[in-house]
């Protein structure tokens, strides 16, 4: 009978261990099914407070006294930017590749009286080294930035298999690369500080793809994934944080980027006015959003088509045709 006690033992351990396996699954399943409970008690609560706010709206932030740095101020969307946070009382610094262009707006800020003086600078946003030189100027003549505007782009139409290898390049250069650059330079004052808003532009070619804008689009995609990702750092990261991201998602604007738009219902779907883009930017800013398509309804539109079996969201994009040409 002694023979037997060491095997009675261990099948007593393998038994415990058995049971203890399954206490912890049960435990689990009941965590599971709690903490559901609770994010549901919480979603009713999130719904009522949403409603809330479309009926009584939080007023917008004041952006007077703050330091906006806008990229692409030369022209189109960039330079009704300028003009715009100017006229609200912020402190604009405009930076931009094209010197003149550049110049020409900030000139047009400061003899128009009334407002803070408007600085700019020239500066290549691809390049890393040049990107934290001209920063670092900033902030010796302006001081920290507390507002950036990621707006500059490029969109070169055509077909994949006609875009040059430098011509890719240059595309994820200054619509993604030029991002972390830019956001390696001003995040951590905002951090120190603890204030400040980063707004990037992304594109409706951020979500959906286009013809003739394959690395466009790719490089779009990539801004939304982005920002997306670093909102999540900054809310894990600091319990209390206060910087602000925000995306922006237009539709086609007509800043001479779109030379051959093609358009089934103009009337429905007519280029946007890079002052009525840059308006909707200040709003999205100052009301604190996450991210904004324009036009706002273009955002149902494409969950709306995500929801449908493939070939009704091919057909749902056909009956809306809208795309940009070659422009080769």
């Amino acid at each position: 009978m002694s023979l037997n006690k060491p095997h009675l033992k261990v099948h007593n351990v393998q038994d415990v261990q058995k049971e203890n396996v399954q206490n912890m699954a049960i435990l689990e399943t009941l965590q599971i099914l709690s903490e559901l409970l609770w994010f549901f008690i919480k979603l009713i609560y999130y719904w009522a407070e949403c409603l809330y706010l479309k009926i009584c709206p939080l007023p917008p932030v004041s952006v007077e006294g703050e330091i906006v740095l806008i990229t692409g101020t030369g022209h189109g969307i960039g330079r009704e930017l300028a003009k715009i946070y100017s006229s609200k009382g912020a402190t604009v610094v405009g930076w931009d590749i094209n010197k003149q262009t550049n110049e020409e707006t900030i000139k047009e800020i400061n003899e128009s009286g009334g407002r803070p003086k408007a600085y700019s600078f020239q500066c290549d946003i691809t390049d890393r080294e040049s990107v934290l030189a001209t920063a670092k100027e900033v902030r010796a003549r302006v001081g920290d930035v507390t507002i950036l505007i990621n707006n500059a782009g490029i969109m070169p139409c055509h077909p994949l298999d006609q875009h040059t290898p430098n011509e890719i390049e240059t595309i994820i250069k200054v619509n993604l690369l030029a991002h972390f650059w830019l956001i390696e330079a001003f995040l951590p004052s905002m951090k120190r500080n603890n204030h400040g808003h980063i707004v990037s532009m992304s594109s409706m070619a951020g979500m959906i793809g286009f013809p003739n804008l394959v690395p466009y689009c790719a490089s779009k995609y990539a801004v939304r994934g982005y920002m997306e990702a670093l909102h999540e750092e900054l809310r894990l990261g600091n319990p209390n944080n206060k910087i602000e991201l925000t995306s922006i998602c237009p539709y086609m604007v007509d800043t001479g980027l779109c030379k051959r738009p093609k358009i089934k219902f103009e009337r429905l779907m007519a280029l946007l006015s890079p002052k009525d883009v840059a308006e909707q930017i200040l709003k999205a800013q100052t009301t604190r959003q996450k991210e904004i398509t324009l036009p706002g309804y273009l955002a149902s539109l494409t969950l709306f088509g995500r929801m449908l079996p493939n070939n009704a969201s091919l057909d749902l994009k056909d009956t809306f045709e809208a795309f940009v040409e070659s422009d080769l």
